[in-house]
């Protein structure tokens, strides 16, 4: 019997802007050292640019397709099998897809070229946008391996 108490996920609220929970979560994704009305100045001046290039001026809608766009749909697990270890391809739960786009949205925003970090977030959802960039090349990359280890599938339990 196992002497850890078992997870509990923590509530999060909707952002007060848009009432959204995916913008709340890239909020606290982006925030450092619990500075947080730092990291909603920075979400919500990259959303504010993001108007200028989304369909109908509607942000929050660029926004979302912006996250669906980077959402893998499969990843690859160490399993050890006796004494090696083989990459195992498993589908990605909805809650860890949201959470792998937006992980690696601001990984590859921080590390852009830009001044700022408000410029350099809406230059990654304006690439994720068109299907390049950083963020979108480790989800290809992602599918990749889980492709090429799909021999070792059958590990999977």
């Amino acid at each position: 019997m196992s002497r850890r108490k078992a997870a509990t996920k923590r509530e999060i609220l909707p952002d007060s802007k848009y009432n959204n929970l995916v913008v709340a979560k890239c909020i606290n994704v982006v925030m450092w050292d619990g500075k947080k009305e730092v990291a909603e100045n920075i979400v919500y001046g990259a959303m504010n640019k993001l108007k200028s290039i989304a369909k109908d001026g509607d942000e929050l809608t660029a926004f979302l397709e912006a996250v669906d766009a980077l959402k893998p749909s499969v990843e690859v697990k160490g399993r050890r099998v006796g004494g090696a270890t083989y990459q195992v391809p498993v589908e990605v739960r909805k809650e860890r897809q949201q959470t792998l786009a937006l992980r690696w949205l601001v990984m590859f925003a921080r590390k852009r070229g830009e001044r700022s970090m408000e410029d350099r977030l809406f230059a990654e959802l304006r690439d994720a946008l068109n299907g390049t960039g950083g963020a979108i090349k480790k989800k290809i990359d992602t599918h990749k391996m889980a492709e090429a280890n799909k021999a070792f599938a059958h590990f999977r339990w």
